[in-house]
């Protein structure tokens, strides 16, 4: 029983660090109808920016805001500089150029910061939570700090100006423009939310895998899984799709293939969502007249 909690709380965890770096690939969605594909090396090049000021001298958490912040800068430069050039192109153009990000931000972190795996402190104590041996601080607090982002997120979309003419925009950008919606702005700044949102996920698995240029690669594997299974222009789809995938992870992991084969799991469920139901859990499906 006690391995058992131990499992379904870690699965919660990771499920929550999933949800967040799902909750950016469906910002993206929603306002483009792209998938980002760089997602993950935007996270893992704004954690190695937090570790640098970690290093430096600064407290975890000024350090865990100011990347947050430049993660933000940084989205709304990549839509600006790359992305909006390219809002007429046929959709493959916005594969290939992700593609092409992610292999840039890869390799520049390496030129930066080295390939050799570093480690990235957690803010939470080490010793074991009220004296329960099977769950962890950083377990907990992983858990904590997605809520309260999932919550922040949505009181700034559902009771705020700014929020509201985002996902207007990211609905009908032709009736925003009319009533004076800069839409251009808008979708700028959903990309920087989600590079701001993904770099939240950095920060709390980079602990757990340590820090390294390919740090992200499998955790954004799980996002994707997330983020289709639970509908890829939903967003509570792709909450509830992380935390049900990272349950998944550690139960199906640890009683039934092993931890060698987890990854398999996910692109199982990113392949069977695909075949049998598109749309996701959450998704709205859409029909075409012919």
């Amino acid at each position: 029983m006690e391995t058992l909690v131990n499992q379904i709380i870690s699965g919660l965890s990771s499920g929550g660090i999933y949800a967040t770096l799902a909750l950016a690939l469906v910002m993206i969605f929603k306002s483009t109808g792209r998938i980002n594909f760089a997602q993950g090396e935007m996270a893992m090049f704004s954690t190695y920016l937090a570790w640098v000021l970690i290093n430096a001298g600064i407290p975890y958490w000024i350090a865990f805001g100011a990347t947050v912040l430049l993660a933000f800068g940084m989205g709304v430069a990549i839509e600006r500089l790359v992305i909006r050039p390219l809002q007429h192109a046929p959709a493959l153009s916005m594969v290939v150029v992700s593609v092409g990000l992610l292999v840039i931000l890869n390799s520049v972190a390496g030129w930066m910061f080295t390939y050799t795996i570093k480690t990235f402190p957690s803010p939470f104590p080490v010793e074991p939570p009220f004296g329960l041996t099977f769950i962890s601080w950083h377990e907990l607090g992983s858990l904590g700090v997605t809520l309260l982002v999932v919550t922040l997120l949505y009181v700034f979309f559902r009771y705020t100006s700014l929020g509201l003419a985002m996902r207007a925009a990211a609905q009908n950008p032709e009736s925003s423009r009319l009533v004076g919606i800069r839409v251009g702005w808008m979708l700028a700044l959903g990309w920087g939310l989600a590079a701001a949102i993904g770099s939240t996920a950095g920060m709390l698995v980079a602990p757990k895998v340590f820090l390294d240029p390919y740090m992200m690669s499998g955790v954004l594997i799980y996002a994707f899984a997330a983020a289709l299974l639970g509908g890829i222009d939903s967003p509570l789809g792709a909450i509830v799709g992380g935390f049900i995938v990272g349950l998944l992870e550690n139960l199906v992991g640890a009683y039934l293939i092993g931890d060698e084969l987890k990854l398999t799991l996910a692109l199982v469920l990113i392949v069977g969502v695909l075949l049998l139901k598109p749309a996701g859990l959450f998704g709205q499906v859409i029909v075409k007249r012919v």
